[in-house]
C-alpha cells in the first residue's frame, strides 16, 4: 500500500539547552565519582525519559531535602532553589553540587544587587514553578513580589513606585513578557530592568525557529514535558504564529493520528529539556505511516557550553 506523502520541518535549534546537558553530565559524573545513590532533589530537569534513565543508573529524587540522608551526596536541579537550601545542607554538614544553570543563577544575581540598591523586586513568571520559588528565595518574604501577567500589573501594590527592578522567569514566552515588561514600565517608569533580558538565548531561540516553521506546517509537534515551562510556550507560541494545530507529545506513542488525518506538512521542535532521541522516535513513527521528506528550518546555531562544578572534576 502506498504511503501518503508528507514534509516533516524540522526546527533548528531543537532539543537540549546547554544548562540542561550540564545539569545531566553532573548527575552522571556525581555517580560516577560517588557511586549510587544520588540524591536529587527535585527533576533535574523536567522531562521524564531523562529522569527514568538517570533513576535506572542510581539517581533517587526528591523533592525536599529533609527526605535525603546526610551521608549520601545530594544535587540542586538545574531550575535552582531558595537559599534556604543550600543553607541547610551546609547546616548538615551534607555533601551537595549547584546544578542550577548558570543563565537562572545570573537572574539570582541580579535580584540580589537590585535588593542591595535598596530597591524591591518584581519578578515575572509562572507561580510555583521551581525556577520562580528558587529566584524568589534569594531574598526575604515580601522583597519579590510576582506578577504573570498584564492584568496582574495593575494589581501589584508595592512599597515605593520608585524604586523598583523587575526580573524574569528564562523560559517564558518572548511576546507574553515584552507585553508585562511594557505594562510596568507604563506603571512605574523609573522601574529597573535587567542589563541583558533574562529570557535565555534557548528559549528565544527555540521560539523563533516555531515561529518561522508555523507559517509553513498545518501542524505541529513540540516534544517536551506537560510540566516544561519552555515547552508548553513553544506549543502556544506556534498556535499564535498561524499553525491551526499545535499539540505537546512526550513520546511517539502521544500523537493524535486522527488529528493529523490528511495532513500534508507536520513541523516537529522540542523543549529545552527533551532529549534528541525522543524528537527522533517521533520521526520514525511518521516514516511508518507516510512517506516523509524532511527539511530543517534553522534560524541561529548554538554553541554554547558551560562547565561542570570544579568538585566533579577533581580526583576523588
Amino acid at each position: 500500500m502506498t504511503k501518503p506523502p508528507l514534509t516533516l520541518y524540522l526546527a533548528a535549534p531543537r532539543g537540549f539547552c546547554a544548562g540542561v546537558d550540564r545539569a545531566i553530565k553532573i548527575v552522571e559524573m556525581a555517580l560516577s565519582k560517588w557511586g549510587a545513590p544520588v540524591y536529587v532533589r527535585h527533576e533535574i530537569v523536567h522531562n521524564k525519559y531523562v529522569v527514568d534513565d538517570l533513576r535506572a543508573k542510581g539517581a533517587v529524587f526528591v523533592e525536599e531535602l529533609h527526605e535525603c540522608p546526610d551521608d549520601r551526596p545530594v544535587i540542586f536541579s538545574a531550575h535552582g532553589v531558595p537559599k534556604s537550601v543550600p543553607a541547610e545542607a551546609a547546616k548538615r554538614e551534607m555533601l551537595y553540587v549547584d546544578a542550577t544553570c548558570p543563565l537562572v543563577s545570573k537572574v539570582h544575581i541580579e535580584a540580589e544587587r537590585h535588593a542591595g540598591n535598596g530597591l524591591q523586586i518584581i519578578m515575572i513568571g509562572h507561580e510555583g514553578h521551581p525556577e520562580t520559588v528558587g529566584t524568589m528565595g534569594q531574598l526575604p518574604p515580601g522583597d519579590v513580589l510576582l506578577v504573570e501577567t498584564v492584568e496582574d500589573v495593575a494589581n501589584v501594590a508595592v512599597r515605593d513606585a520608585e524604586k523598583l527592578a523587575f526580573v524574569t522567569q528564562t523560559t517564558l514566552s518572548v511576546d507574553d513578557t515584552a507585553d508585562i515588561v511594557a505594562a510596568l514600565q507604563a506603571r512605574f517608569p523609573a522601574i529597573v530592568g535587567p542589563h541583558k533580558e533574562d529570557i535565555c538565548y534557548a528559549t528565544t531561540n527555540r521560539q523563533e525557529a516555531v515561529k518561522a516553521m508555523a507559517a509553513k506546517a498545518e501542524a505541529m509537534l513540540v516534544v517536551g514535558a506537560p510540566n516544561s515551562s519552555n515547552s508548553r510556550r513553544l506549543v502556544e507560541v506556534g498556535a499564535r504564529a498561524g499553525c491551526s494545530y499545535a499539540q505537546l507529545v512526550q513520546r511517539a506513542t502521544d500523537i493524535d493520528w486522527r488529528a493529523l488525518d490528511g495532513i500534508s506538512t507536520v513541523g516537529i521542535t522540542a523543549g529545552a529539556s527533551a532529549p534528541e532521541v525522543l524528537v527522533n522516535e517521533v520521526i520514525d513513527a511518521f516514516r511508518d505511516r507516510y512517506d516523509v521528506t524532511t527539511e530543517v528550518v534553522e534560524t541561529a546555531q548554538e554553541n554554547v557550553e558551560f562547565k561542570v562544578p570544579r568538585v566533579l572534576r577533581e580526583p576523588a
